[in-house]
């Protein structure tokens, strides 16, 4: 899972060359076009206050931009950010240190805040809310209540999984936003952006076909593009043409719908041994050697996404339109 190529997750081939891609102000972002603009507005509200922005909740799939964006927000507002991580704050005095050193109006970006510990998340609502930190000193009949004063601060919390936020957390941001997936051409301009930060020479329809191919995702379609970028300096000049780009992202086994050996052999699988289903997830996960959890979490929402699976009481089963895009004739349909 890990090794794919068309995984949304971050992979340490990302790390070295994403922070450099990034855009650093709005007017530079591209895509998620509503969210911009009301970001745009609340920014500009704060600033002509000279207040923090309220805190901010950014959600959606993983790779559609939430930490650059964050970033983003920061560099508009002209204050420094902090980040950190859910699973990084493992005790209430780990925040404490990192809220005690926040300027005024500055940013705490925490990326997975769905996983902050319950005894962290409890110390966060009275800094988030009065901008203060409660804390006990003392044991038994000596001990008293001492208040610590925070400075006026953002937290920007990204999550790819906002129903495993608690309500009392959620209902402690003021702007809550969703980010979508990406349009094709969003994502060619994406790819052709990054190409000459690169210094990639691309020409005609190559930008389209790697943007076919991202699964509505930028970070899948950088890592596409630096795919093809080899490709074309070892087998072409070094110029990506539409060509190249087909004949290169072939080889790496991504077709046309962003689908990957992994996806056909899923699909495949419960066409040949199941007759396209229903067959249970458990079933399927034995049959392809995968855990079952891994399916439902990894493989299964683009697949029922771009509608060639669906689930049902009685288990998954492959769609009309995957038999098609598989070039396998559709069966017939009981009466």
């Amino acid at each position: 899972m890990e090794d794919r190529i068309v995984t949304a997750h971050l992979m340490m081939e990302d790390q070295a060359v994403e922070f450099s891609l990034r855009p650093r102000y709005l007017a530079e972002y591209i895509g998620q076009s509503q969210v911009k603009e009301n970001l745009k507005i609340y920014i500009e509200a704060a600033k002509m206050r000279k207040e923090a922005l309220d805190h901010v909740l950014l959600y959606g799939p993983p790779g559609l931009g939430k930490t650059t964006l964050s970033n983003i927000i920061a560099n508009e507002l002209g204050v420094n950010i902090r980040t950190t991580s859910g699973p990084a704050i493992e005790r209430p005095g780990d925040l404490a240190a990192i809220l005690t050193n926040l300027q005024e109006n500055d940013v705490l970006f925490i990326d997975e805040i769905h996983r902050l510990h319950r005894t962290v998340e409890e110390v966060l609502y009275p800094a988030m809310e009065d901008f203060a930190l409660d804390f006990i000193i003392g044991k038994g009949p000596s001990a008293r209540s001492v208040r610590l004063d925070l400075p006026k601060f953002t937290l920007i919390g990204a999550t790819t999984r906002a129903g495993l936020l608690s309500a009392p957390l959620r209902d402690r941001f003021g702007v809550v936003s969703r980010l979508e997936y990406y349009t094709e051409e969003e994502l060619a301009y994406i790819v052709s952006r990054t190409s000459d930060l690169l210094n990639v020479g691309i020409v005609g329809e190559a930008s389209s076909e790697i943007a076919r191919r991202s699964r509505g995702t930028p970070r899948i379609a950088n890592r596409l593009l630096k795919r093809v970028r080899d490709y074309a300096q070892v087998r072409g000049d070094g110029i990506i043409t539409e060509e190249i780009a087909i004949e290169a992202l072939e080889r790496i086994q991504v077709d046309p719908m962003g689908l990957d050996a992994i996806d056909h052999k899923l699909l495949e699988a419960m066409i040949v041994k199941y007759r396209g289903g229903p067959v249970g997830v458990d079933t399927l996960a034995a049959s392809i050697g995968e855990e079952s959890q891994t399916i439902e979490d990894v493989y299964e929402p683009y697949l029922m996404q771009i509608g060639f699976l669906q689930r049902t009481p009685r288990g998954r089963v492959v769609t009309p339109s995957a038999y098609k895009h598989l070039g396998l004739p559709v069966p017939e349909q009981p009466a």
